[in-house]
């Protein structure tokens, strides 16, 4: 294989891919290194939510990536399903999320308050007419809030598709793990498992084994995997029509009549088994939220890593120590949301452009200074 690249990505899941695909789409040759293949990190425990309207502080930095990024996905969808040739199932159903007892409610009411005041379109309901929207939720659920402009994308078919758009457009792909990387005069050393790689530039975008990879000159950062556990059942009862959000799950409704549960959210290290407390607990709150769910047929348990910073910000934007070295990790729950404006962001940052979005925020070294970790966000 010709390994001559102007940009290595390391690290082959949505994020990765996201930005190889934009890095192809304008011009640049690219060469993907990942020890175990496309979506194998957080990708596996995704439902692919897009909801960053409930998922961040009003207007705070997690908040104006996520929803510059749901803009943008209408049309990335559309572009990499152009691409590839791969359907990806992405729908732009809306979210409910329901509340139980008097607290939730309230936080409910203050949250649609907090959302109104940011101009999302976003509607408290009381408990009857949360049954009239979706007559599958029991009894027990007191309100809900309505926000119509979220969605989801089915994630494995997107990560899929990115694969496939950016091969056709020139990317390579190589099934090596990554050890080290070194500065050199004309851009960065690669050293993996076989061989040593050459390129005038680098991403590293491997999710949760990101402080595993070597980077002489920069120290590793504070990037740590908590485990995710996401359900599948088919679904037999009457289908629900959008994303329904209890206190203790989500379920994302598929056409094909699969509904996704998820997900736990486990510091378990690098410990990638399903478990049994995991499955029980995810089946028991989906059951809680819809009864029927007792009656759908249990089709499987994904189980992912998601790489989590300390502050819940992700981190984007170049090293200060090490030319040529970019960083596009720690997006925890919000990868495949958060992954348009991640590639085009990175894309970029390499090609020298100037972004849309201040990463100030965002940088690779907030974590090294001497007053602590960077702005954070609720996650």
């Amino acid at each position: 294989m010709n390994r001559s690249a102007d940009v290595i990505v390391i690290g082959a899941g949505v994020i990765g891919l996201a930005a190889a695909y934009e890095l192809c789409r304008r011009g640049a040759r690219v060469l993907v290194l990942d020890a175990r293949g496309e979506g194998q990190g957080a990708t596996r425990a995704s439902a692919g939510m897009l909801a960053p309207y409930t998922e961040a502080q009003p207007l705070g930095p997690l908040w104006q990536l996520g929803t510059t990024s749901l803009d943008l996905y209408d049309g990335f969808v559309g572009q990499v399903r152009e691409d590839s040739g791969v359907e990806v199932e992405h729908r732009r159903c809306g979210s409910l999320h329901v509340a139980v007892t008097d607290a939730q409610v309230e936080d409910l009411r203050a949250t649609a308050r907090r959302l109104n005041g940011a101009g999302v379109s976003a509607e408290w309901v009381d408990g009857p007419h949360v049954r009239e929207l979706e007559p599958n939720i029991g009894e027990g659920v007191a309100a809900g809030l309505l926000v119509p402009s979220h969605g989801y994308v089915a994630a494995a078919a997107l990560t899929r598709a990115l694969m496939a758009a950016a091969t056709a457009r020139g990317m390579r792909v190589a099934i090596e793990r990554a050890l080290r990387v070194t500065a050199e005069p004309t851009g960065i050393r690669v050293e993996t498992q076989k061989e040593r790689l050459h390129a005038p530039a680098l991403v590293l975008a491997a999710g949760s084994w990101v402080s595993r990879i070597s980077v002489d000159g920069d120290p590793a950062l504070p990037v740590r995997p908590v485990r995710g556990q996401l359900v599948q059942l088919d679904w037999t009862a009457p289908p629900l029509s959008r994303i329904v959000w209890g206190a203790d799950c989500y379920l994302v409704p598929w056409t094909s009549g699969a509904v996704l549960v998820g997900a736990t959210m486990e510091e378990a290290g690098f410990d990638e088994r399903a478990t049994a407390a995991g499955v029980r607990d995810l089946l028991e709150a989906a059951c809680d939220t819809l009864p029927q769910a007792w009656q759908a047929a249990f089709v499987g348990v994904r189980v992912g890593l998601r790489p989590a910073t300390p502050d819940g910000l992700p981190v984007i934007g170049a090293s200060t120590r090490v030319p040529a070295v970019y960083y596009a990790a720690g997006h925890f729950r919000n990868g495949v949301l958060l992954a348009p404006v991640t590639g085009a962001l990175v894309a970029d940052l390499v090609l020298g452009q100037p972004t849309a979005l201040d990463l100030s925020p965002f940088r690779p070294d907030r974590f090294a200074q001497e007053n602590g970790p960077g702005p954070s966000s609720s996650t």
